[in-house]
């Protein structure tokens, strides 16, 4: 089995969600990534290695950004969820902290 990570900004924003249809919806997507780890967009360029994965909800389109890592066997880690505004501008300052 896949084990799934979450960094702190992943974590807080979806402790954050009210919305219990969104909030299953992340949760579906993870279970799909922790199957499948392709199922996402492999993102190229300054985020290569980042997959993103699409959620549509309530007209608006949400994001979870996630990489693959190996050590004894496959680890997931979801380092940011978020709406699209803005959300590859916030992930790019993370990951350059």
């Amino acid at each position: 089995m896949t084990e799934v990570r979450f960094l702190p900004p992943a974590a807080k924003f979806l402790k954050k969600i009210k919305d219990k249809k969104l909030k299953s919806l992340y949760q579906q997507a993870v279970d799909k990534i922790a199957e499948d780890h392709t199922v996402g967009e492999a993102k190229t360029g300054d985020l290569d290695g980042i997959y993103s994965y699409d959620i549509y909800y309530n007209k608006t389109n949400y994001e979870l950004a996630y990489r693959v890592e190996y050590y004894e066997n496959k680890i997931v880690v979801v380092i940011m969820a978020g709406t699209r505004e803005n959300f590859y501008d916030e992930l790019k300052r993370y990951l350059n902290k």
